[in-house]
């Protein structure tokens, strides 16, 4: 894997491009950034072999593939041994229904689960017949998405902030 310390403009207006249409044609990749195909192809395959750019997905619509409920579960373990939090990990990583599963500091949990699922009789089973039989699971709160104000897949790419009025 070769390693990429730091990225230049056109590699940033690169992975944009890329993350807002991943079956861009390299041709039209490489009017969009301003390249000639070849050397916009070379960049991609570098920015894929330093592992900046890890695979491509496709989008699918939740509501259309009946997936109305998300849920948002904070998970506290009983105990913080690395046995409990192996045992935990392993069990969610094998849940379709659970889209990300992250360690927690901050709240009075240990992990935030984010589940789809297609309505509350099945958000129920599984709670009651998977999640909560996990060794170790001593508490769950969940919270229900009513509507999405922002979803995004792309990653900001300039996380610089504007200067304020007087600061520069």
């Amino acid at each position: 894997m070769t390693e990429i310390t730091t990225l230049d403009r056109l590699d940033r207006r690169i992975l944009d491009q890329l993350q807002r249409n991943a079956r861009i044609s390299n041709l039209e990749l490489a009017e969009a950034v301003g390249l000639s195909p070849t050397p916009c192809a070379r960049r991609v395959t570098r920015l894929e072999e330093s592992g900046l750019i890890r695979g491509h997905a496709t989008l699918l619509d939740q509501q259309k593939l009946g997936l109305s409920l998300t849920a948002f579960i904070s998970i506290s373990m009983d105990r913080h041994t690395p046995d409990r939090f192996e045992t935990f990990e392993e069990a969610v990583r094998d849940y379709p229904e659970v889209i990300e599963c992250a360690v927690v500091t901050g709240q009075n949990s240990d992990y935030l689960l984010q589940v789809v699922v297609p309505d509350m009789a099945y958000y129920e089973r599984f709670l009651l017949g998977r999640l909560t039989r996990i060794p170790g699971v001593s508490g769950v709160q969940s919270s229900f998405v009513l509507r999405r104000v922002v979803q995004r897949t792309a990653l900001p790419l300039e996380t610089r902030l504007p200067a304020q009025d007087g600061q520069h």
